[in-house]
């Protein structure tokens, strides 16, 4: 499904400090921006008729992994290079990345970046949401920075370059703070809550960052097992979007969650009611319905209910959860992976604690990371999680030993 050596290439971008030569109020890091470009880029979308979500998803993916490789250069001088060394710095990149991903995967990409005619729409639109994802970091730092001699005059040039945008209906909404800039600064708020909060870790990761970490994870599972389009956009989207009721309850660690009875149960229906009061309100009216699915609520009766890692499909406008999602791998019954999403999520907790103990840092959170793998020994529809897992902490301790 995914190599240990792409996995460890996803949390570089943790590592990636933002806007580092002005005072921030909080680290931003690269991760974070572009889990937040993925979620802006999807409510772009909603508001367009000529967007592919494939076509997005994977532009911003081969976006999201040139952008970590090139990561040492400055934005502006970055735009410089691009614009005059393109052909160098992608031929370098792609041969740099070619050893540890797939040959169809390999295609794509290089073909993603030989011709840029290719996702043309998806690309003009993720320019967009990557300006808008810009412009909500800067409004961070220029809190923090505005003493500096140059702040008003980048300020003036962050906000001018909304007019670049201005035929996106979504991008003049959240640039006149209506109800999608709302949603838009909700999902920010997520890069402000560090995940294992209880623990040292490294490289740290917010909420935000790790939601992109499952969503990346659910696309190569869902190639894996050949899901059909809807199958994948649907896996991918519902990843992206797991967490997002964590901006409102705060992230309660698993070994608190599991091991106090009845607590998830009450956590899971709390969680169901405020995003049907304080989440869905703000959510554009074509994409409520859709959005409601993809976060798994249920309304039954006068309670709503959330379970997100449950395989279901559309039946008949109806809501259906199934056992063998394989059966329904057919665009017509709209399906999602339950139970996958629900290894994705696990596989990031994972990846995350072997990553801390091979920088040396060690607690009993972390060691209790580790024994999630043993819930994995039977494959889901044909991918071994837990072979994934155990591959994973090998890399580490080879590439431990070799330094």
């Amino acid at each position: 499904m995914i190599s240990s050596e792409l996995i460890a290439f996803f949390y570089n971008a943790a590592s990636i400090q933002r806007w580092n030569d002005y005072p921030r109020l909080v680290e931003l890091t690269e991760l974070d921006k572009q889990a937040h470009k993925f979620i802006i880029a999807f409510f772009l979308a909603s508001r367009e008729e000529n967007i592919n979500q494939i076509n997005l998803i994977e532009a911003g993916i081969f976006e999201f992994l040139r952008r970590v490789i090139v990561t040492d250069i400055r934005p502006n001088v970055y735009r410089r290079v691009i614009s005059e060394k393109k052909k160098e710095i992608n031929e370098w990149f792609l041969q740099k990345f070619k050893p540890f991903v797939s040959d169809e995967f390999f295609t794509k990409i290089e073909t993603y970046f030989a011709d840029e005619t290719t996702y043309l729409n998806e690309r003009k639109l993720l320019a967009a949401a990557h300006y808008l994802a810009t412009r909500y970091e800067f409004n961070i730092v220029y809190q923090s920075g505005g003493f500096l001699s140059d702040m008003e005059d980048l300020r003036r040039s962050v906000e001018s370059e909304i007019a670049n945008f201005s035929h996106y209906k979504g991008a003049v909404e959240i640039g006149l703070n209506g109800d999608l800039s709302k949603i838009v600064d909700l999902c920010g708020r997520l890069r402000f809550q560090i995940r294992w909060s209880q623990t040292p870790r490294l490289p740290k990761t917010s909420v935000l960052g790790h939601e992109l970490i499952v969503a990346l994870f659910s696309y190569f599972y869902s190639t894996a097992v050949n899901a059909c389009e809807k199958r994948l956009v649907n896996n991918f989207y519902c990843a992206l979007f797991h967490d997002l009721p964590e901006v409102l309850t705060r992230d309660i660690i698993s070994p608190v969650k599991y091991s106090v009875s009845g607590l998830e149960h009450i956590v899971s229906n709390y969680e169901a009611e405020l995003i049907n009061t304080s989440i869905i309100p703000l959510i554009p009216d074509n994409t409520k319905e859709y959005f409601l699915y993809l976060l798994g609520l249920i309304h039954e009766g006068d309670r709503y209910y959330k379970n997100e890692f449950k395989n279901r499909i559309k039946n008949e406008h109806m809501t259906q959860t199934v056992d063998d999602i394989n059966q329904f791998n057919e665009n017509r019954y709209d399906p999602i992976d339950g139970a996958a999403l629900k290894a994705c999520d696990h596989l990031a907790a994972f990846t995350e604690a072997a990553l801390s103990k091979s920088y040396g840092i060690r607690s009993k959170e972390l060691e209790n990371g580790f024994s999630i793998k043993d819930k994995y020994r039977a494959p889901i529809s044909g991918v071994n999680f837990g072979d994934i897992m155990l591959n994973f902490e090998k890399y580490l301790t080879i590439s431990e030993e070799r330094s």
